[in-house]
């Protein structure tokens, strides 16, 4: 498979595939949309647990939420009991929130068979499907996947300010427009407002139909209007990195190839006052 996202019906077809690891990438703080809250632990049968804040995030980095190392990235996957073959699935509890961020991980780390599911748990549910109040018990066999960090995936902002005058990039913001326009504080202290010079504003919540993900057309028309002139490279920025990979996902099923996530996102370019804004 190449398309990017499975659906509630193909994966209640495939749950019990020998080689499928099922993985729930919830977070427990959401910004940027009113939270789905819920009264008990509730999961997808055989799901796992990746957590995003600790195993597969570089706690020895000053960015928040930043990527793992390669060794972190295969330390926790193969605990996981990933292997080479495996046929990752990966969903949260919000619809599509923090999983596309798995996702970009799993693939920024040379794994492709990695597929997020759109709707996630909400459509899981809504569809009335099997759900269990636990998580799978750990495994006791280690996978053999190897990450490997395929360059041009992520940046940093001295990638984005050597780029900015020559115009070979186009920045696209996943946050709120008040956000976006600086009329209101950042949420992180030390953060100054606005957004990156020439950076277009794309909030994620416009890629969103309901639980999942808008229509491969829809998304194609979003992005092609959007973009209409400006025909660079696109880095994909938030406020710490989650939901720019929610845009950057919708641009992959709208076509688009030459995409890099700034990882460090609004929260690293805001905390540095040597580096403009608008």
């Amino acid at each position: 498979m190449e398309f990017p996202l499975v659906t509630t019906h193909w994966l209640a077809e495939h749950l019990y595939l020998e080689n499928l690891v099922i993985l729930d990438a919830s977070m427990g703080k959401v910004v940027g949309k009113q939270p789905i809250v819920y009264d008990q632990p509730i999961y997808i049968p055989k799901s796992q647990r990746l957590d995003l804040e600790t195993t597969f995030c570089d706690l020895a980095s000053d960015q928040i939420h930043a990527f793992p190392t390669v060794q972190q990235f295969t330390s926790a996957a193969q605990a996981l009991g990933i292997n080479a073959d495996s046929l990752v699935v990966i969903y949260d509890n919000q619809g599509v929130y923090s999983s596309p961020r798995a996702w970009c991980i799993f693939q920024a780390m040379g794994f492709g068979n990695v597929f997020v599911l759109d709707g996630g748990l909400p459509q899981w549910l809504a569809e009335s499907r099997d759900t269990v109040s636990t998580l799978a018990p750990e495994t006791k066999h280690f996978g053999n996947i190897e990450g490997e960090a395929l360059p041009g995936r992520i940046c940093d902002s001295p990638y984005i300010l050597e780029r900015l005058d020559r115009d070979q990039i186009t920045v696209l913001d996943a946050r709120s427009q008040d956000r976006f326009l600086g009329q209101v504080p950042e949420p992180r202290a030390g953060v100054r407002s606005g957004h990156i010079p020439g950076a277009l504003n794309l909030p994620f919540t416009e890629v969103l139909d309901g639980h999942g993900l808008k229509s491969p057309a829809q998304l194609t028309q979003i992005f092609d209007r959007l973009l209409v002139s400006h025909p660079n490279q696109l880095i994909f920025s938030c406020g710490s990195g989650i939901t720019a990979c929610i845009v950057l996902l919708a641009a992959v099923i709208a076509g688009y190839k030459d995409i890099v996530l700034y990882d460090g996102s609004w929260s690293d370019w805001g905390s540095h006052p040597s580096l403009p804004i608008e």
